[in-house]
Formats: structure tokens, sequence, C-alpha cells
């Protein structure tokens, strides 16, 4: 029973990384938007679906005591609305330049929540965040595994309206975008527009896993949204195989695994002295699995799926 409970543990876990990389795969494997602020997006997510969900707090904002699928809505409406106010001045950015700005929004949001105490409570966290259909539970196990059938709702859902989406002129628009924005622009299609859309929608499915992280572990505090999550989903997405959304799936559950199982065999084999380091040489390690994937396979385990004419198809 414990082996299957930690299963249903990870598997959550590992399905809420999956939601935050097939946003991403939106924006940058499919329309070329270097988003480097994940865990910004993230944040506002988790902190929204909190204040709607979450008990009265007597000092600080929010507690509404709402049902938590409603902090899901919540939580996807936030970020999409930040994500607009702030991708308006910076979508039109290019490369470095908006990872830049996106890392310093990301930045923003987490001073923010860390020292605008009367509203996030700062490093005290928001707690006591309840968990949807837990009282249809009798244990914990029940709460989770109920859990985790509703994330892997939310994957299928998302999963097919992504698959309609950039299999449609709308998602080859997002391609030739990315491939050359110029040439898509003389066109006469508004890349600014199309950029800003997918900017948005990603963000939205960053928040709401940002939601189901919160609500999974019922707190949610600043030591959450730490920078090393956009690095994780970055290197799920590359893995995976940038373009497709079945290969951002398939990175979140084997980078997920990889960080999960070194973490408990670097415990187990480094001498005392060095156990403290055991998180620094994971991420160490998980870079050196990045620069691997790059070198040797840049189009991930799952490469990015070409749409080839009928014609092309029965050229010999």
């Amino acid at each position: 029973m414990d082996l299957l409970s930690y299963a249903v543990f990870f598997s959550i876990t590992a399905g809420i990384f999956a939601i935050a990389t097939l946003g991403l795969n939106l924006q940058w494997g499919f329309t070329g938007i270097m988003n480097v602020g994940i865990v910004g997006f993230f944040g506002v997510g988790a902190y929204t679906a909190a204040y709607i969900t979450g008990p009265n707090y007597p000092d600080a904002f929010g507690g509404f005591g709402q049902h938590p699928l409603m902090g899901y809505l919540g939580a996807m409406i936030a970020s999409g609305l930040v994500a607009l106010i702030v991708g308006i001045p910076t979508i039109r950015l290019k490369h470095d330049f908006l990872a830049i700005g996106t890392f310093g929004i990301a930045v923003c949001i987490q001073v923010v929540i860390m020292n605008w105490k009367p509203v996030t409570r700062g490093f005290d966290g928001l707690h006591s965040l309840p968990k949807p259909f837990a009282g249809m539970a009798s244990t914990p196990f029940q709460a989770n595994l109920y859990y985790l059938i509703m994330v892997l709702v939310f994957i299928a859902l998302i999963t097919f309206a992504l698959e309609r989406m950039v299999r449609s002129p709308w998602g080859r628009m997002l391609r030739a975008i990315r491939e050359d924005e110029d040439a898509a622009a003389s066109l006469g299609k508004n890349a600014f527009a199309m950029r800003l859309q997918t900017f948005v929608l990603g963000s939205m499915l960053m928040g709401l896993a940002g939601a189901l992280y919160a609500n999974f572990l019922g707190f949610i505090s600043p030591q959450d949204l730490l920078p090393i999550f956009t690095f994780q989903v970055f290197v799920m997405l590359v893995v995976g195989g940038s373009g497709n959304n079945y290969g951002a799936l398939l990175g979140a559950v084997i980078i997920w695994a990889l960080w999960t199982v070194t973490e408990s065999v670097l415990g187990a084999i480094l001498p005392a002295g060095l156990r403290q380091q055991a998180s620094a040489i994971r991420v160490v390690m998980v870079g050196a699995i990045l620069v691997g994937m790059l070198l040797y396979r840049p189009q991930g385990l799952l490469p990015e799926r070409r749409n080839v004419s009928r014609e092309a198809r029965l050229k010999p």
C-alpha cells in the first residue's frame, strides 16, 4: 500500500508538471516565445486558487471558502490577465530580450508574494486549502486517488484541445511565425496578436498547474516558487520533444522520475559530509541531461510531427 500511495503521489505531481509543460510547449514549441517566467504565472495561479478556496485568514486577504473547481477557474483567469497585461509591452521582444523580460516578471511576482504580507502572509504562506472530492473519500489514499483521476482528466482535455488547435490553420500560422515572423507578417498576418494569444493561453495552463499544486499540498508559500521550477519545465520539454504535445507529457514523467529517484539514490550513496550537497548535484545531473539532449538529440525523444502534403506523401 505504501508503494501504491507513493505511485499516486508521484503521478499527481508529474501530471501537474505536465500541464505546465504543455503550456510552455504552446508558447515556445509552437510559437517560439522564450518564456522564462513560468514560475511567476504558476505562482499567480496557486495564490489565486488559495484565496478563493482557503479558509478565512484573520491576518490576510482571501479565504472565501469556495469549491476548488472555482479556484481553478479563477486561477486560469488571473494568470491570463497577468499574462495579457505584461505581454502587451513585452511580447514584441525577441529571443534573449524576451527571456530577460519574462524572468524579470517572475522575480517581481515572487518579491511581491514574499513582502506583501497583508495579502500573501509572506513566508507563513496560505494553509488549509481543500481538495475537491475529499469529502467523498474515507482515507487520504482515496482522496489522492480521486485527485489523480481529476488531474488525468484535465490533461486529457487539455491535450485534446491543444492537438485540435495546433492542427488547425491557427496552429499552422503559429509555426509560420516561429520559423520566420517577418515572412508571416508580409502575408498580412498579425504576428503580435498571435504571439500574445499563445502567451496568454500558455500562461493560463501554468496558472492551472499552480492551482492544482496548491490545493493538492494544501499549502502554498514563496518557497514553492523558486526559479528551479522554470528550469525543470524547460528540461521536460526539451527531453520530451519541443513542438509535440505528447513529447511534453513524456518529458514531464521522465524528468520528474529522474528528479525524485536521484534524490533517494544520492542520499544513500554519498558520504555523510556531502549529503547536504545532494540537491546541487541533482541539478547538475539534470543540467547534464539537458546539454546532452541539445547536443545529440535536439528534437527530443518524440520529435515534432510535420504536416506533409498529400502530394509529398505520394511522391516516390
